[in-house]
Order: structure tokens, then sequence, then C-alpha cells
């Protein structure tokens, strides 16, 4: 299984358009005062909160994710060096074996 370069635009920081959009609103509604009411503030620090838990949970995710891919690629990468190790002590017997077969020839060729 070959995997394709990382796709990092997926990892940019969170746009809080949304939650920007309601706060603004939010303090729309505030009145000439300036100041949010406590009830509104609490509401917009819980979307923040929420929000962000959010995001903080699905990197979370997305990094165990990339962990367990590099584990599997890893014992992959393991495996195929010890089947490449195998091959090459096979490919070096062969290549004695054929080397004395030649030899025993010429040996043979020369008498």
């Amino acid at each position: 299984m070959t995997s394709g370069p990382l796709d990092f635009s997926k990892y940019q920081r969170p746009h809080f358009e949304e939650a920007n959009h309601e706060l603004t609103h939010k303090r729309a509604a505030e009145g000439d005062e300036g100041e949010m009411p406590p009830e509104n503030f609490g509401d917009a620090l819980d979307q923040v909160t929420k929000t962000s838990t959010g995001e903080i949970d699905s990197l979370i995710g997305e990094f165990q994710r990339l962990q367990r891919k590099l584990q599997t690629d890893g014992e992959r990468i393991k495996r195929d060096i010890e089947e490449y190790r195998k091959l090459s002590e096979l490919v070096m017997q062969l290549t004695e074996g054929i080397s004395e077969s030649v030899e025993k020839v010429r040996g043979s060729a020369d008498r």
C-alpha cells in the first residue's frame, strides 16, 4: 500500500467565522451600552469552548490515525527489508554455485 504526499491543507487552523458571526450578532443585541449581558457572554463562551473542544478532538483523532498508519507502514517496511535480505542471501548462494560450476567446467576443459 503506497501513500501519496500528505495533504496539509486539511490541517489549517479553523476559521471561526460562524462563532465570530454569532458573537457579532449577539453584540448587536447588547444595545448602546456596549456591554454584553451575562447570559450572552456565557453562551458565547460555551460556543467558543464547544468549537475549540471539537477541533481538538478532531486533531487527536487525526493524529491517532496517522500514528496507526506510521506503525503499519513501519511494520511493512521491516518485512520488506527482511524479504530483501533473504533474497540477497539466496542470490549470493546462487552466484557462488554458478561460479563454482563455471570453474569446474573450465578446469575440465583445460585438461
